[in-house]
């Protein structure tokens, strides 16, 4: 039996973009039993399974995941003519789910999305920034920004840059706990860092690889508090140094001896790469990325000292 109402599809991507019943419902201000109806009203239309419940939400069937493809392109396109009726010109439009790491989405992507919206005003960011891993086999985002090349699947994968992190304090503590010349002088300092349990990527753990028994007297799972927590003048942090090192209020520790490299890794399906909102969200990224490829990484990288104990 064909798809009777097409607004049925409207609530059917909804459900697979927040990837629950309740969340879709929020997102649409409906009911949830609304929600509930119209997802089993299509199932009964089509006369197949487009999403398994679970106690979690929502993961759509494989024929699910199909028509959720096509949907969004009816999306896009209709986005797209709604642009184009009220005098705006017509370009990719569309919802574009963006998870990246924390550090990534809060200091690079937010603070510049406002060109991709003066660039392509029909297209709906939604930037997820965690410090936890994604699944985009799921559909859980459309792009991923990762910390480690995923296994093979159907991806494209790249690395999209280098970065660094680098210990940093504000000199208001420096001048109050004492100064930091050599590797021996950190063993008497406060320290922030992530709260192991709740660190759901494990090239987070760098703190304690270089520093194992660092006095640790503040910890968050928010890279941002963390970098806040520092720059009140709490102790001393391992943050990015494409952040850090452009925040007044704090200088680098040594850092001619400690630079942890680190890299983002841009992944996305390979079905969808080539999407026009998708395409427009990925030279989005690369802009940013080389617009600000200097501070991300220093050009000579120091050697990482083994662990103070060693």
């Amino acid at each position: 039996m064909p798809i009777s109402n097409w607004d049925d599809l409207r609530i059917f991507v909804a459900i697979g973009r927040a990837g629950g019943i309740a969340a879709a419902a929020r997102s649409l201000r409906l009911d949830h039993s609304t929600v509930v109806r119209r997802l089993a009203g299509l199932e009964a239309a089509m006369d197949v399974r487009l999403a398994d419940r679970l106690p979690t939400g929502v993961r759509l069937t494989p024929t699910g995941q199909a028509l959720f493809a096509h949907a969004e392109r009816i999306e896009a396109e209709a986005m797209a003519a709604d642009l184009k009726l009220s005098g705006v010109e017509a370009g990719p439009a569309g919802t574009v789910r963006l998870a990246t790491p924390e550090a990534f989405g809060s200091f690079l992507v937010a603070p510049n999305v406002q060109l991709l919206h003066a660039r392509y005003p029909g297209i709906r960011l939604e930037l997820v920034p965690e410090g936890r891993a994604v699944s985009l086999s799921h559909r859980e985002a459309d792009i991923g920004v990762m910390l480690a090349r995923p296994p093979s699947g159907r991806f494209h994968v790249r690395k999209l840059v280098d970065y660094g992190l680098g210990l940093f304090a504000t000199s208001r503590y420096l001048e109050k706990a004492g100064p930091i010349r050599q590797m021996s002088d950190l063993q008497g300092h406060a320290f922030v860092s992530f709260i192991d349990d709740l660190v759901g990527i494990p090239q987070l753990r760098a703190l304690e690889q270089i520093i194992p028994d660092a006095n640790v007297i503040f910890r968050s799972s928010s890279i941002v508090a963390q970098h806040h927590a520092v720059a009140s003048g709490l102790g001393v942090g391992l943050l990015h140094i494409f952040e850090a090192s452009h925040d007044p209020q704090l200088v680098p520790i040594l850092p001619d001896q400690i630079v942890v490299p680190r890299s983002y890794w841009l992944v996305v399906n390979s079905e969808q790469r080539a999407l026009p909102r998708i395409a427009a969200v990925l030279r989005f990224l690369d802009e940013i990325v080389g617009s600000n490829r200097a501070r991300m990484l220093p050009a000579r990288l120091p050697q990482t000292p083994p662990p103070a104990s060693a």
